[in-house]
């Protein structure tokens, strides 16, 4: 995206706010009220910002965390909501084609737990469910997906416990795994030692 291209559309979008839609300008001359009208968006504003540097190189989830962490920027610069969106909208279609989506698809809907490294699964599964929207369009497929990825060992607990948020879930995850691994531990402990004993 050019300086030029971001700035048409942060001008589009305040022609089309300061009119009613039709070319003439509302007056609000008997409104007592203070509004707080949307002050220009430029890009030479958005620039003082100093909002991080996206190179296009980054993939679909680094594209993904950028919009996140640019969203004080939008709230700094004072951009209408409208502007905001049509960047996003523009940087998605540019870096999110969508043969690269339908692999985060994929990938999602066969992400399992790798042996007993949850944190992995976790961090992953909260990656790519910012961009597979249509696996994850609610809390409570967000959960049923992250619950389908665990290891049998804790898989029927968490199930059973009918976790209502994805928070709720990954923190009854950490708690069961820990669980599993230090009885894990004690027991190799306990055996090792009624070897040590034996001999």
């Amino acid at each position: 995206m050019t300086p030029e291209s971001v700035q048409a559309m942060i001008n589009q979008a305040l022609l089309r706010n300061s009119t009613n839609g039709d070319g003439s300008h509302s007056s609000h001359g008997d409104n007592r009220r203070n509004v707080q009208t949307t002050r220009p968006c430029f890009y030479a504003d958005f620039m003082k910002c100093q909002p991080l540097n996206f190179k296009g190189t980054e993939g679909v989830v680094g594209l993904t965390r950028w919009i996140e962490r640019i969203e004080s920027v939008f709230n700094i610069s004072g951009c209408a909501i409208e502007n905001q969106e049509v960047l996003k909208k523009k940087m998605t279609d540019k870096y999110c084609p969508q043969g690269e989506v339908k692999k985060l698809e994929i990938e999602l809907w066969n992400l399992k737990v790798k042996g007993n490294d949850v944190p992995t699964y976790i961090k992953r599964f909260q990656e790519l469910t910012l961009i597979c929207t249509k696996f994850a369009a609610n809390e409570t497929n967000k959960v049923d997906k992250y619950i389908s990825g665990l290891p049998d060992n804790i898989y029927g607990n968490v199930k059973y416990a009918r976790p209502k948020t994805l928070d709720e879930t990954i923190e009854l995850t950490n708690d069961l795994m820990d669980q599993k691994l230090r009885t894990y531990a004690e027991r190799q402990t306990d055996n090792k030692r009624k070897a040590d004993d034996s001999s």
